[in-house]
């Protein structure tokens, strides 16, 4: 049999090209890009993932950083200059604490479901997401004193907070159908 015929293809060291078998990739020139990007066992290489969810998660991160510090200040700040209740002020520093671990765990899982393209991790975040809107409502109305500064700051993280859930629900409704 010469090289190149039919039964040439799936031996092993045969310097016949694969052409569109989908156990084996092309190399070399031939290649495009689509080869480089697909991953082997994956019946599509369509990217589902959102960029725009993924760039606002990163946002949302390092403007949650900014509220953690400012809040903490701010929480400082009021407890020298006002009359704040220690029982109050143990709570404030508690929710806020909390929030601190709800938000690192909640942006873990959105980053983690939405670049692996899967629902689970992704749902979690959007119910973590509900839990971070609620914590950010009670520093924006519940608060024992609350001063312009964190209602600039509640308010910014709130509508990070629904974009986020907006976007997060687009994402598993594409990686579900």
């Amino acid at each position: 049999m010469a090289a190149g015929g039919p039964g040439e293809k799936n031996k092993p060291g045969s310097s016949v090209r694969a052409g569109n078998d989908p156990g084996r990739h092309r190399v070399g020139p031939a290649a495009s890009l689509t080869d480089a990007l697909s991953f082997p066992g994956r019946a599509s290489s369509a990217v589902l993932s959102s960029v725009s969810l993924q760039l606002l998660l990163y946002l949302s991160g390092a403007c949650w950083a900014l509220h953690l510090l400012a809040t903490l200040l701010m929480i400082l700040y009021k407890s020298q200059v006002f009359s704040y209740p220690h029982p109050y002020l143990v709570l404030d520093l508690t929710l806020l604490l909390l929030m601190g671990a709800l938000e690192v765990t909640r942006l873990y899982l959105g980053t983690k479901g939405n670049l692996t393209e899967a629902e689970v991790p992704l749902a979690i975040s959007l119910v973590l997401t509900a839990g971070g809107a609620l914590l950010s409502t009670y520093f924006l109305l519940w608060q024992t004193l609350v001063l312009w500064a964190d209602c600039i700051l509640s308010t910014t993280l709130l509508a990070l907070h629904g974009l986020e859930a907006v976007l997060q629900l687009v994402a598993i409704a594409a990686f579900v159908s």
